[in-house]
């Protein structure tokens, strides 16, 4: 009987990153701290679903769809809460006790811990995690993400076996796209795979997540005032988002997007090489400002007068 097909494989490029670990599955010799870095929409997380599916049920089936899916009884899920959005001591204790008190189903090959986006644990959680990995209970794989293996913190970093993930190629990634949303057709596809650099995950959200989606939209007008130097109608937009802070670091987060698709590719949304330079150094000195708390009105103001200004 042939073995089930690796859940890896579902992961779109990365041919040699997936050959490594279907290799250490194979010869019993997972690490059993796995740190998996990829920017964000790059599929660290997926990549860490389907490393997990594949550790548990090794043949495959429901249990491990549902590992995908983040619905499996053996998997712990922490993730930053709150506006700072670190990683609580709280969660991380909380998970101890789950591991050490709780039995495993008889259908798993363990029990799976992820940490997503581990450059948010601080240090008391960092202290508490770090007693779980100096002594992993047997069974127990720890699989952590983060945007970038230096911003987590040397004492969780040094206990892992990292690992990057790349995005795909944009031929692969605008693939992966009409994958998922047949409606979708071969035109919208490339652009989205163009703008998002290949990361299948952050293009999907911008089809997906209503507010990554009016974030774009208004991204791209947000460029057109910039192109035409239009700083009234740029302010009018921003103004929209004065008492909206999320939002706004939604469209700052998009606008540099943009700004940077039309930086490899002129006249990419409509944006010539200087606007789309002049747009995506105001948008990064707004989110700096907004990362300061600074007054979220003044910072908008000035975002407007920045982008659509005369060159």
């Amino acid at each position: 009987m042939s073995p089930a097909p690796a859940m890896l494989d579902r992961l779109v490029g990365n041919q040699a990153l997936k050959a490594d670990l279907k290799a250490a599955l194979a010869a019993d010799r997972l690490p059993h701290s796995i740190l998996l870095v990829g920017e964000a929409g790059c599929g660290a997380g997926f990549a860490a679903r389907c490393l997990a599916a594949d550790y548990l049920y090794p043949a495959g089936g429901p249990h491990a769809e549902g590992v995908l899916r983040g619905e499996d009884s053996e998997c712990i899920a922490i993730t930053g809460e709150g506006a700072s959005g670190q990683i609580k001591v709280e969660r991380i204790r909380d998970a101890r006790e789950r591991i050490a008190h709780s039995a495993l189903s008889a259908d798993a090959a363990g029990r799976v811990l992820f940490i997503y986006g581990a450059q948010d644990l601080n240090d008391a959680s960092a202290n508490a995690m770090l007693k779980i990995m100096e002594e992993p209970p047997a069974g127990v794989l720890f699989l952590l993400t983060a945007s970038s293996a230096a911003a987590v913190l040397p004492t969780i970093r040094s206990r892992c076996a990292a690992y990057a993930i790349a995005p795909p190629a944009e031929a692969e990634c605008a693939a992966a796209l009409r994958a998922a949303e047949p409606a979708l057709d071969e035109g919208r596809c490339a652009h989205l795979a163009f703008l998002y650099e290949g990361r299948i995950g952050a293009a999907l959200d911008a089809v997906r997540d209503p507010d990554i989606r009016a974030a774009a939209a208004a991204a791209a007008d947000l460029a057109r005032h910039a192109q035409t130097g239009d700083t009234y109608r740029a302010a009018a937009l921003l103004a929209k988002y004065e008492k909206d802070r999320p939002g706004v670091v939604r469209l700052l987060a998009q606008t540099r997007q943009l700004a940077s698709a039309a930086l490899r590719r002129p006249g990419f949304g409509g944006l010539d090489a200087p606007r789309a330079a002049r747009l995506a150094k105001a948008a990064g000195t707004a989110r700096a400002a907004v990362a300061a708390n600074a007054n979220l009105r003044l910072t908008l103001c000035l975002l407007a007068a920045d982008a659509a200004g005369a060159l």
